[in-house]
């Protein structure tokens, strides 16, 4: 199952009718409860993905509160588990997001026209990997080790990384990069 969720609506539902800008803590706070409120009413492994293309301004404490603190939820296994993936972030929303995922060693996907692109705190097999299977997948970590010419323990061990890390998931047809069209097993 996948769910989109539009934050410059669940802005303007929660803060005022005519807001575009994620501005001030209470209001990434606001917004992300009420983000977190969607995810649990669906209460199954899901596919969520965080649409900012309605948004104007995002600053660093809202960038915090809502991107940050929601992928700490979906690395908690309190919370339900699947994918979290972002569309929408154009070049005014990269400097906070970027800055928050460092801070937090976080890392995320996000699709644009079509390409997922990775953006955060990974390391460079971390991304030769995500982008070997981001390009060429599902595969399996044997097909990524002939891919990249590495041993199959490694490009297994890296795959559980960026799996655990829900940068990847794995279906019955291998390893691939969740989009809003997948379900999450």
């Amino acid at each position: 199952m996948s769910l989109l969720i539009d934050v410059g609506t669940v802005l303007r539902g929660t803060v005022c009718d005519l807001y575009s800008n994620l501005v001030t803590r209470s209001t990434g706070a606001a917004v992300r409860t009420a983000i977190e409120r969607q995810v649990v009413e669906i209460g199954v492994p899901v596919v969520t993905t965080i649409d900012f293309s309605q948004v104007n301004l995002l600053d660093f404490s809202c960038a915090d509160e809502i991107v940050a603190k929601l992928l700490l939820r979906y690395a908690d296994g309190d919370f339900p588990l699947g994918f979290l993936l972002f569309r929408g972030i154009h070049d005014g929303h990269l400097d906070p997001i970027e800055t928050v995922l460092e801070r937090h060693a976080l890392a995320l996907v996000s699709w644009h026209d079509g390409v997922a692109e990775l953006f955060g705190t990974v390391d460079d097999d971390e991304r030769l990997h995500w982008e070997t299977v981001r390009d060429h997948g599902p595969l399996w970590a044997d097909d990524v080790a002939g891919l990249l010419d590495v041993e199959p323990a490694s490009a297994a061990l890296q795959l559980d990384r960026l799996r655990h890390r829900r940068l990847v998931m794995r279906r019955t047809d291998g390893f691939t990069v969740p989009s809003t069209m997948m379900e999450a097993t």
